[in-house]
C-alpha cells in the first residue's frame, strides 16, 4: 500500500461488518504514518452533535444513500470525489456494500462509487487508479445482538452523540482478535485492458455527466465482483465460526441436549481439517491441544452458548425468557441469529461445494449434465443472496467438482458424479449448511402462493412473511428460525423477481405492488423442494 500510494491514486475498499470498520482503517494507517483517508459516510453521521464535526475533520463527507434523478447532485458530488482522486491529495475510502451487513456475509456490491472513481482513468484525466480491497475479520462483532434484532425487525437506533456515550460500557467486555488483511493493489489499467473502448469517451467535453453505457455497466459489475470475492478470500476464519457452524446443525438436529464437548471437539478438528482443504484463510492455534482452543472459543462467546455436565448448546433457554410463545421464540432467533452470522463468515469457503452436494442430492440420477443442471438451477435461485460472479457457472461447478474430488467425498468417472464411502459426512455438512437457506426460500414461496394478496406492497411484505413464519415456527411446521431473517426474505423476493416470478406493477419501487404468478412460484418451491431434504431424507439418499 505504501509502495501504491506513490505512484497512482489509490481507492481503498474495506469490507463492512461494524462501525468499527472505518475508525480501524484511519487508525492503521494514522500508526504507520501514510496519509489519512477521505471517507464516503452516511447523512445519518452529520446530525450527531460534535461526532459529525470530528468525522469531517478526520477526513469523513457526508452523501445520501441514494441520489434519486437529482442529476445535479450527482454531477457536483462525482466532480468533488474525481478531484480528491486527480489531486491524489490522499486516498479515497468507501464501502463497496454500501452498508454494513448485518449477517456477516458479503452484500451484493453498489456500483455508484465505483463507476465514479474508475471514470479519471477511462476519460484518460489519469494514467491509472488502484485498488485496494481490505478484509476486516472480528473474532466477536461490538453489534452482535442490535444485528439480530433488527433482522428481527426492531428498528435500528438512531445515530445520536448520547448513544455513543451510554453504549460506552461494550469497552469494558472482551472482543477476541480483529485481523486487517490488506489485498493486493488492483490496478485499473489491467482490469480494462481489452475490455473497455475508452475512445467512446473523447466524443463528448470530459466535464459533462454521462450515464455509462452497456458495455462500461458489464465492466464496472464484473469488477465489482471479483473485488468483494477478494475480501472475502482474504477474510481470516477463527475456530468459533467453525463451531457456530456445528452447534447450529447440531440443534437443527435434534440434539437438544446439546453436544458432548469431546464430540464438538472431534467435528471442529474434523471441520477445520476440510475448510482447510476448501481454502480458507484460517486462524487456528497450532500450538495448543483442540480442546483448549475449543473451550477459550466458547468462553470469549458465552453470551451464545451454556455448557452443563460436559454438553453443549445453544443459550435458547436463558434467552427464552418470560412472556408469551411467540415472545420466548423471537427471543431465541436473537441467540441462532447471532450464530448464523458468525457461520455465514465461512459460507464463501463452502458455498460452491455445498451448491454441488445439493446438485447431487436433489437431481434424479448421478448424471454429470444432470447434477450441473440442478447446480445451474440453485446458484441462479441464491445469486442475490451470495457473491456468485456474473457468467461463470461454468468455473463455480468445475472448481466445486474439483475441491470436493480432492477432498476425498467423490470420485468423477466419466460422465457420473460418484459419492465415496467417506464422502456422506462431508456431503451431509454441506447440505446441511444450505439447509436454512433453501428452507427459507422454499416458505417464502408459500406465503406468496397461500397468502399473498392482490394489494401486497413492498413495504407489506416483510411484516407479512415475518407473521406466517413465525406461526409455521411455533405450529413445528418449520425448523429454521433463521427463515426470520429479514435479508432472506428480501433477497428470496428479489430472486424472484429477478425470475419473472413475481412484478411489482405501478407506483414507484417503494409503493409499487407485487403481482404474483403462483403457477411459477409454486414450480420453483417445488424444484427447490420436490426431491429435496429434509435433512433425514437427504441423509438416508447419502
Amino acid at each position: 500500500l505504501q509502495q501504491a500510494i506513490h505512484e497512482h491514486p489509490v481507492v481503498l475498499l474495506p469490507s463492512h461488518r461494524s462501525y468499527m470498520d472505518f475508525l480501524l482503517m484511519s487508525y492503521i494507517l494514522y500508526t504507520y504514518d501514510l496519509a489519512l483517508p477521505v471517507i464516503a459516510a452516511g447523512m445519518d453521521f452529520m446530525g450527531m452533535r460534535f461526532v459529525g464535526e470530528m468525522l469531517r475533520m478526520s477526513g469523513a463527507f457526508f452523501i445520501r444513500r441514494s441520489f434519486g434523478g437529482d442529476k445535479l447532485y450527482w454531477a457536483v458530488f462525482s466532480e468533488y470525489v474525481r478531484t480528491m482522486l486527480k489531486t491524489g491529495f490522499a486516498p479515497v475510502e468507501f464501502f463497496l456494500e454500501g452498508t454494513r451487513s448485518r449477517t456477516a456475509k458479503s452484500l451484493t456490491p453498489k456500483l455508484g462509487l465505483l463507476n465514479i472513481v474508475m471514470d479519471p482513468f477511462l476519460k484518460g484525466e489519469v494514467f491509472d487508479v488502484t485498488l485496494v480491497p481490505v478484509s476486516i475479520s472480528y473474532e466477536r462483532i461490538l453489534e452482535e445482538s442490535l444485528y439480530a434484532r433488527e433482522l428481527l425487525g426492531v428498528p435500528k437506533p438512531k445515530e445520536s452523540t448520547s448513544g455513543l456515550f451510554k453504549a460506552r460500557k461494550v469497552l469494558s467486555e472482551d472482543y477476541g482478535s480483529i485481523h486487517v488483511y490488506f489485498g493486493q493493489p488492483v490496478s485499473v489499467r489491467s482490469l480494462a485492458e481489452g475490455r473497455v473502448n475508452r475512445c467512446q469517451f473523447n466524443l463528448t467535453p470530459r466535464h459533462i455527466p454521462q450515464r455509462p453505457g452497456e458495455e462500461i455497466n458489464h465492466f464496472v459489475n464484473d469488477s465489482a465482483f471479483r473485488l468483494v470475492w477478494a475480501q472475502e478470500e482474504n477474510m481470516v476464519l477463527k475456530p468459533w465460526v467453525l463451531l457456530a457452524s456445528l452447534l447450529l446443525q447440531n440443534h437443527h438436529h435434534g440434539q437438544k441436549g446439546g453436544t458432548a464437548l469431546e464430540e464438538l471437539t472431534e467435528q471442529a478438528v474434523w471441520l477445520r481439517d476440510l475448510s482447510r482443504q476448501c481454502g480458507a484463510f484460517l486462524h487456528w492455534p497450532e500450538h495448543a491441544p483442540p480442546s483448549e482452543v475449543v473451550s477459550s472459543s466458547l468462553s470469549l462467546h458465552q453470551g451464545l452458548v451454556s455448557i452443563s455436565e460436559g454438553r453443549v448448546h445453544l443459550a435458547l433457554e436463558q434467552a427464552g425468557g418470560q412472556g408469551g410463545p411467540e415472545e420466548k421464540l423471537l427471543n431465541q432467533a436473537v441467540v441462532v441469529l447471532s450464530c448464523a452470522s458468525y457461520r455465514n463468515q465461512a459460507l464463501h469457503v463452502f458455498l460452491r461445494p455445498a451448491l454441488l452436494a445439493l446438485a447431487i442430492v436433489t437431481s434424479s440420477s448421478n448424471n454429470r449434465q444432470e447434477v450441473y443442471n440442478s447446480f445451474s438451477f440453485l446458484r441462479n435461485m441464491f445469486s442475490n443472496e451470495f457473491i456468485l460472479c456474473p457468467g461463470a457457472t461454468v468455473q463455480d461447478f468445475e472448481e466445486a467438482c474439483y475441491l470436493l474430488v480432492k477432498t476425498g467425498a467423490l470420485q468423477i468417472p466419466q460422465q457420473e458424479v460418484l459419492i465415496t464411502e467417506r464422502g456422506h459426512r462431508t456431503l451431509a455438512f454441506l447440505t446441511s449448511i444450505l439447509d436454512p437457506f433453501l428452507q427459507g426460500y422454499q416458505v417464502v414461496c408459500r406465503f406468496l402462493c397461500e397468502e399473498a394478496t392482490e394489494a401486497l406492497t413492498d413495504k407489506q411484505f416483510v411484516p407479512a412473511v415475518r407473521k406466517f413464519i413465525i406461526k409455521h415456527l411455533l405450529t413445528g411446521t418449520l425448523r429454521y428460525a433463521e427463515a426470520l431473517s429479514s435479508d432472506l426474505q428480501k433477497n428470496s423476493l428479489a430472486a424472484l423477481l429477478r425470475l419473472g416470478a413475481v412484478r411489482r406493477v405501478k407506483g414507484g419501487a417503494e409503493q409499487g405492488t407485487l403481482k404474483v404468478n403462483k403457477v411459477m412460484v409454486n414450480s420453483l418451491e417445488d424444484t427447490l423442494g420436490g426431491k429435496l431434504p429434509t435433512q433425514k431424507a437427504a441423509a438416508a439418499r447419502l
